[in-house]
């Protein structure tokens, strides 16, 4: 397969491109994993979108059991980021990925045979263990296959391949929920297993990532833990704070439509296909020109100011009716989209610029943790404020996302100190 080409080689043409071949990746290896992004996402879209009905009509449980088992997994997912990292530096990137992949693919084969609470948090916590090593291995790959030029573009066109992956099989799982069959519930997760076996191996065919050059016993230096590096695990955590849009978008403003506005609940559909087109045609837009860590910050903080100004626009919707309440509802989903895709762009940014290339994988799982922590409570907080705190509420929400990221400058300069005196 092709190496990437080189920003030099690229930027001659890209000056003389139209618009669409813009929204095109412009390497085949950029290609080649936006297709893979792709595959993973339709196998993954389809059983997501039925996961309930097969959770509580195949596998028999309620809808508390699921919810504990999402949260044993994801404590599960916590304590092992790091440890797979570190795995994935030591056995290799890409090679973690393929067989996280394969693993993944093989226990989605398994869920038509497991019922009861008991075997689905087995599954549960053995399909994030494995998914968290593929992806530790992953997020490091699609960082040291592109030169520094390339890197937070390439991964904004992988992005937007997600985007196109899930919505497609989103539409799989609506038709498959769509028969009001168990039998045909009972085979989805079969077909995302295939789909996962195909994006497997793709993985497989990629290039391998370029050799790092061999170490002299003499010369070798010991490197401290990722997770000791604290103004990264700072950064992260304010990165996370930040990525709580996503609450937003999914949950917050969802419930706030519903409950405290009279706009209608079709527009919930309308909010989320605006948001799946944006996030396809203007992540690549919005990662452009990001190769510096001053960049990065400059993206987040725009991040803030779309996160705030949804608030904003969102939080007088209470008072508002007809036409305008709809269109301020809409227009409050589209800047929190702003603010997920700038976010995007400059946590790409960071793991690019701020981690250590000997230890890749290894600040993929700190930084994991780190994102957790500041996002992990978000849920339950920002429902609370908005939904029992009205106007006062949204503030709230706005004032700690203005002063976490505020945190992420100085967060990010410590960073950049530590990598000199520690990293390669």
């Amino acid at each position: 397969m092709d190496q990437p080409q080189t920003s030099s080689e690229t930027s001659p043409t890209t000056k003389t491109q139209s618009w669409w071949q813009r929204q095109l990746p412009p390497s085949p290896l950029a290609r080649s994993l936006s297709i893979q992004s792709i595959l993973f996402a339709i196998g993954e879209g389809t059983f997501i979108t039925g996961s309930a009905v097969f959770f509580t009509q195949i596998v028999g449980l309620s809808a508390a059991q699921v919810g504990i088992g999402l949260t044993v997994a994801g404590i599960a997912s916590f304590f092992f980021a790091v440890p797979a990292g570190k795995l994935a530096d030591r056995v290799g990137t890409k090679r973690i990925w393929a067989i996280g992949a394969g693993l993944t693919a093989a226990l989605y084969l398994v869920w038509p045979f497991i019922h009861g609470f008991v075997a689905y948090l087995v599954m549960m916590v053995a399909l994030e263990v494995v998914s968290q090593a593929g992806w530790s291995g992953r997020g490091a790959y699609t960082i040291d296959i592109f030169t520094r030029e390339e890197r937070v573009q390439s991964q904004a066109f992988m992005r937007a391949a997600l985007n196109i992956g899930f919505t497609v099989g989103a539409l799989i799982g609506g038709l498959a929920l769509a028969t009001n069959s168990d039998d045909v519930v009972r085979a989805v997760p079969i077909l995302t297993g295939f789909i996962l076996l195909a994006n497997t191996y793709w993985i497989t065919r990629l290039p391998d990532p370029p050799a790092k050059a061999p170490v002299h016993a003499d010369d070798a230096v010991i490197k401290p833990a990722a997770l000791k590096n604290r103004a990264f695990l700072a950064l992260m955590t304010g990165d996370g704070v930040l990525g709580t849009n996503q609450v937003l978008l999914n949950i917050v403003i969802p419930l706030w439509l519903v409950e405290e506005t009279d706009a209608p609940r079709v527009l919930l559909a309308w909010l989320f296909g605006t948001n799946t087109v944006m996030a396809v045609l203007l992540q690549v837009a919005a990662a452009r020109g990001i190769d510096s860590v001053a960049r990065s910050l400059r993206a987040s903080y725009i991040s803030a100011g779309f996160f705030v100004l949804s608030c904003a626009i969102v939080l007088v919707t209470h008072d508002t009716i007809g036409w305008l309440t709809i269109f301020l509802v809409w227009l409050g989903h589209v800047t929190v989209t702003g603010a997920e895709l700038f976010q995007s762009a400059g946590h790409w940014g960071f793991m690019s610029e701020l981690t250590d290339a000997d230890q890749r994988a290894e600040y993929q799982g700190a930084a994991h943790i780190g994102g957790t922590l500041g996002s992990v409570w978000a849920p339950a907080l920002f429902t609370f404020l908005a939904m029992e705190h009205g106007s006062l509420g949204w503030l709230t929400i706005a004032a700690i996302v203005v002063v976490s990221t505020l945190t992420m400058g100085p967060s990010a300069r410590a960073a950049e100190r530590y990598l000199a005196r520690h990293g390669a």
